[in-house]
């Protein structure tokens, strides 16, 4: 076989798993605004698709995984092109993580449709989900482009929805203190805040790694957090 032809069958393999990668982000993209969706419009039957669908999302991860390690393998990737490589397990990684907290959002959308609504929450907790899917759309055109101004933008975004995150807590902290009842759902309503929350930091993840595949080192500026409400996750 040729080198040139060992090329275009590396090229191939590596075209294969980046369409795997941009179809897993198209569900998980349509997860977190359907996840959104079912508990603003408190929908059972989307919930429950949200958390079926989530299985779709792991399936793809496992042939991600697999299809790099098969490609490693066999194409033994030069330094520059290993790089590229990982950066797909790692940028699998993260679209799987932002589908479990989709799904875990789904989950508590079940219980929440049990108790009244808590003022406009939902409401605020959709716009703020929307945020983290147009960062998501960003980071995943970035990637595909290889566009690392791109990705940069996405980063600085994720300090917004930070600020959007502790203006909620500090809401359902009023709520709670104003009427006992609402202790239970706002308890689950912070939970979903923090899942959305975290989304932003897997985004951010994604986006860090464009800038890495691009220019072969880190963002040099601290990530921006303004999540005052927890210590730095290592997640």
């Amino acid at each position: 076989m040729t080198e040139q032809h060992i090329t275009s069958v590396y090229d191939r393999d590596l075209e294969a798993v980046q369409a795997h990668i941009m179809k897993m982000g198209g569900l998980v993209e349509a997860a977190i605004m359907s996840a959104a969706r079912s508990l603003e419009t408190r929908d059972v039957e989307l919930a429950t698709e949200v958390r079926a669908g989530d299985k779709a999302i792991d399936a793809l991860e496992e042939i991600i995984n697999e299809e790099t390690a098969r490609l490693i393998a066999l194409r033994s990737p030069t330094a520059s092109d290993l790089r590229l490589v990982l950066s797909v397990l790692k940028v699998s990684a993260n679209l799987e993580r932002i589908g479990d907290y989709a799904k875990n959002i789904a989950k508590r959308t079940t219980v929440l449709v049990e108790t009244p609504p808590v003022n406009d929450s939902a409401a605020a907790l959709r716009r703020m989900a929307r945020e983290v899917e147009l960062m998501l759309k960003d980071a995943l055109d970035a990637y595909i482009q290889r566009d690392a101004e791109l990705a940069m933008d996405v980063i600085t975004r994720d300090h917004e929805v930070d600020q959007m995150y502790n203006a909620l807590f500090r809401e359902f902290l009023t709520f709670m203190a104003e009427d006992p009842r609402n202790i239970t759902a706002c308890m689950h309503l912070h939970f979903i805040a923090k899942n959305i929350e975290r989304m932003g930091d897997h985004v951010t993840s994604i986006a860090e790694q464009v800038v890495y595949l691009v220019t072969g080192s880190r963002p040099e500026d601290a990530r921006p957090k303004a999540d005052v409400t927890s210590v730095p996750s290592k997640e």
